[in-house]
């Protein structure tokens, strides 16, 4: 009988179970979109309990519809949207609160007032910059302003985990409160050195030790699942998503980078067994852990990427769904001078500006909603030129996932502002592979890295094709657009 392995891809705006046979080819996909929650401007919020329950719903979905008995998953493996933090009760299961994002901006005043005194230790102990996006202050915040909330902590009522560690609770019906090094690496409360929750930092954010998971490794067997529907499968992998995705593509040597376009664009390179502090405000980060082995990696994280294309559709309503984005930009050569800048959620890495917001720039008499959609996507190419060049590296190849990646004058462009080749895999679900990866290596399903690496294949390589002079007169008026926005975001 043949074995597959489960991934769990639970993303900031869906729910995904994918199926992988032994060649690390898709068998099947369930998806389901969830709602997003706006209570204020700048502030994001889930439902958990819909999260789980959509995650249910897909995993229930993509097993009935290929007739898949729970004794043919080999594993399971769960790769989550990171940072997104949730706090509940662990006699209940009851989340106090919604699901506070990463792309939240509530605390960003907070974390304005922590820079001062404690950027530097918290850089070198976390490998991050002091910013909303973390978990350490939205932890805080749903302490702070939640009625009964610290008080439960302090008597040990309550539990705080990342998206994998609900998802591990829940489908171990509370049996496992844990989570990996990747994620861990994420909350600003992880010290990636010494490997353990950091009492200074602790007692920084003021949040109790006893309400944190467990940390283990991204690859290992940690249990099995207890939920009714699902009883009995190993769970073998856990890894944020960006650091799943670097997994899957294979990037597994030292040097190697990916970029991932999905609601954010992630760049990520990794850096071996040490890490590496940037000089150029990327974060440094923990890949993942392996068979006793730390790998680590260097981050620039793009907050809105994929999420612009959404807003086209939902908010202008310029397109009826996000396939439609590319045609609609080919309905003219270029953007006509128009240059957007979607800091809807503040600019990421390299700025780190927590107050700008969403700009369009070069707007006349004649911009057509055709112009504004591919200043839109070309955003997010300069997005990533600015990190890649923050990485201050020479590379000759960029590889590319994430759902924008079908884009095909995205990933063009992509290639003509950087100079570098851009290889999109013929897979190009590598967060819900890089995770099925790391599940299965975890019970044998693959017998090592150096078996699963013969899997990855190239459908298509976007060479540069724009004249040098153009490029770097588009690249200039990109970042003159950055600069008007930073200078109206200064209070």
């Amino acid at each position: 009988m043949e074995k597959y392995i489960l991934s769990i891809d639970q993303g900031t705006t869906s729910s995904r179970a994918i199926i992988f046979d032994k060649k690390g080819s898709v068998v099947s996909v369930a998806q389901r979109e969830f709602a997003q929650i706006y209570p204020q401007p700048g502030w994001v919020e889930h439902d958990p309990m819909e999260i789980w329950s959509s995650q249910m719903e897909v995993i229930t979905s993509v097993l009935s519809k290929n007739n898949l008995h729970l004794s043919q998953i080999a594993a399971v493996g769960i790769a989550n949207q990171r940072e997104t933090t949730i706090v509940w009760e662990r006699s209940t299961g009851r989340p106090v609160y919604n699901a506070i994002v990463w792309q939240d901006r509530r605390t960003a005043d907070y974390c304005d007032q922590l820079k001062d005194n404690n950027m530097s230790v918290i850089r070198e102990k976390t490998g991050l910059i002091i910013d909303a996006y973390f978990s350490a202050t939205k932890v805080k915040w749903i302490l702070d302003n939640v009625d009964g909330a610290r008080a439960k902590a302090q008597r040990g009522e309550l539990a705080f985990g990342t998206v994998d560690c609900w998802l591990m609770w829940q489908l171990t019906c509370g049996k496992l409160h844990l989570t990996d090094v990747s994620n861990a690496s994420r909350t600003m409360l992880y010290n990636i050195h010494t490997h353990e929750w950091d009492k200074e930092l602790l007692e920084l954010f003021d949040i109790p030790a006893n309400i944190l998971p467990q940390v283990e490794q991204s690859s290992n067997l940690y249990g099995e699942t207890t939920v009714s529907q699902l009883a009995g499968i190993p769970l073998g992998g856990i890894a944020g998503d960006q650091q799943a995705a670097l997994f899957g593509q294979m990037c597994v040597r030292k040097g190697m980078v990916k970029n991932t376009y999905g609601t954010g664009c992630f760049m990520m390179m990794n850096t071996g067994e040490n890490p590496v502090k940037s000089e150029n405000n990327l974060l440094t980060t923990i890949a993942w852990r392996i068979n006793g082995q730390t790998t680590y990696a260097l981050e620039g994280s793009i907050f809105i990427a994929g999420a612009v294309v959404q807003w086209l559709r939902d908010e202008l309503k310029v397109i009826n769904s996000s396939s439609e984005v590319e045609a609609l930009c080919n309905n003219v050569s270029d953007s006509n001078g128009v240059y957007f800048v979607p800091a809807f959620a503040g600019l990421g890495a390299p700025y780190w500006d927590q107050h700008a917001r969403g700009t369009i720039f070069g707007i006349t008499r004649g911009t057509t909603s055709a112009h504004i959609a591919r200043a839109a996507i070309e955003s997010i190419a300069f997005q990533t030129l600015d990190v890649l060049q923050a990485m201050n590296i020479n590379i000759t190849e960029l590889r590319v996932d994430g759902g924008a990646v079908v884009n095909n004058m995205l990933m063009q462009f992509q290639a003509d502002i950087t100079n570098v080749k851009v290889l999109r895999p013929k897979i190009t679900e590598t967060t819900a592979l890089g995770v099925a990866y790391l599940a299965g290596l975890a019970v044998g399903y693959w017998k090592d890295v150096t078996e699963i690496e013969q899997q990855w294949q190239i459908d298509r390589t976007f060479s540069p094709q724009m004249p040098k002079q153009k490029v770097e007169n588009i690249v200039a008026e990109w970042h003159r657009a950055i600069q008007a926005l930073q200078t109206w975001s200064k209070k």
